[in-house]
């Protein structure tokens, strides 16, 4: 398991994030999820609400991978971990009372997504691009 780095962990709070998961085949999909944030130095987590092929992904090859980039700056990382969804206990009541105070009226999620962070990159353009931090 790695640390995420404190200035990974500032610069992933409010962005959109993609997340990719992928089938036992290899057969990818990424979508975007507004609901990703570190949960401490070793975990992400978000809440998925609509995507069935996440999910069903999940299931069958619990590896993802989340990217964060900021479009101005130009600058981005990408952390990747394994999967656990979570359809109760404290964490995904906390994710619930959060999405409640979302500017848009959301369902409740199907499942929230606890991410054991195994590596970062930097997603930066320029000669560190693709670089392991952690």
């Amino acid at each position: 398991m790695a640390k995420i780095p404190k200035d990974v962990q500032e610069f992933v709070k409010g962005k959109m994030a993609w997340v990719s998961t992928a089938t036992l085949d290899g057969i990818p999909n990424a979508t975007p999820k507004g609901s990703v944030r570190v949960l401490d130095d070793e975990h992400m987590v978000f809440a998925d609400l609509f995507s069935c092929k996440t999910r069903e992904n999940l299931e069958k090859n619990p590896r993802i991978a989340v990217t964060v980039i900021d479009e101005k700056t130009y600058k981005g990382y990408q952390i990747k971990g394994t999967a656990e969804l979570l359809t109760s206990g404290s964490l995904y009541n906390e994710t619930v009372e959060q999405l409640k105070k979302a500017p848009m009226q959301l369902p409740p999620p199907k499942y929230v997504v606890k991410i054991k962070v195994d590596s970062v990159y930097d997603q930066s353009v320029g000669s560190e691009a693709g670089k392991r931090i952690v």
